[in-house]
């Protein structure tokens, strides 16, 4: 027994000796946070199946707000862990956004289709007043800009279309949560574009400067419209057809203006 005992204490010291030895007295200023995005998300799910996937899947989220009265805030993981919440995705020339985003998912069917068309399900107030403040809450702690609060459709517009035309994105921005272009501003600038309309050209180098991910084809491809369709989405959900036209350029040029 007494020998055990000793080699066992041997095997730790060996075990200690061979950890290795930081000197931390000279620590670096040039870092910044892992953190620079907030992607947000709408489940296609009850809050029952919503939990069961982002916990058990293979889809995962920093966060999920609930849709009962009180829109609960679960957190499902530790911000410095990479949830699976992007996929494949580009914002401002960054790519897989998984690495360097926190990810909000928010209860909501999203849409269904009928005889009419698709039919988009709202958020309830408590969700939009519980997502408030957990985004006051986390770009307060890793110093996240408005421009930088996206949704799923914004970074991956071939594919996705959450969080929805439903979604008050201006709402939001007037709380300090993501940008919204001046509505004068944009009124006369459209009155210029009827006379004058841009290129397809110039769409796609205004969209990727607005962050988008899209091909300088020159062309009103696809993966074009479908680009336009998600711009269109988020500042003019009342219609997003994703045809070019000249309060689409006036929405684009003014929100690039807008610091």
């Amino acid at each position: 027994m007494k020998f055990s005992a000793f080699l066992l204490s041997l095997l730790l010291l060996a075990g200690c000796a061979s950890a290795p030895r930081y000197d931390t007295r000279h620590p670096s200023a040039n870092h910044d946070s892992r953190i620079q995005f907030v992607v947000l998300h709408y489940t296609s799910a009850s809050l029952e199946r919503s939990l069961q996937l982002l916990t058990h899947g293979e889809v995962s989220s920093h966060y999920l707000i609930g849709d009962d009265p009180k829109a609960t805030i679960y957190k499902l993981m530790d911000e410095n862990l990479r949830a699976w919440h992007a996929g494949e995705s580009q914002w401002q020339g960054r790519t897989w956004l998984n690495s360097s985003s926190i990810g909000i998912e928010i209860v909501n069917p999203g849409f269904k289709e009928t005889p009419a068309g698709r039919l988009w399900y709202p958020y309830s107030e408590a969700q939009i007043q519980s997502l408030i403040v957990l985004l006051k809450d986390i770009t307060t702690r890793y110093a996240i800009s408005p421009r930088s609060i996206i949704g799923h459709s914004d970074i991956a517009p071939l594919r996705k279309l959450d969080p929805g035309p439903l979604f008050p994105w201006k709402r939001l921005a007037a709380e300090g949560f993501g940008i919204w272009p001046n509505e004068q501003a944009v009124a006369h600038q459209q009155l210029q574009f009827e006379v004058q309309p841009p290129s397809i050209s110039w769409y796609q180098a205004q969209l990727a400067r607005a962050g988008y991910e899209i091909a300088q084809t020159g062309e009103l491809d696809v993966a074009t419209r479908h680009v336009i369709a998600a711009f269109q989405m988020h500042f003019r959900p009342s219609h997003f057809d994703g045809m070019p036209d000249a309060q689409t350029a006036a929405l684009l040029q003014v929100l690039n203006q807008t610091k």
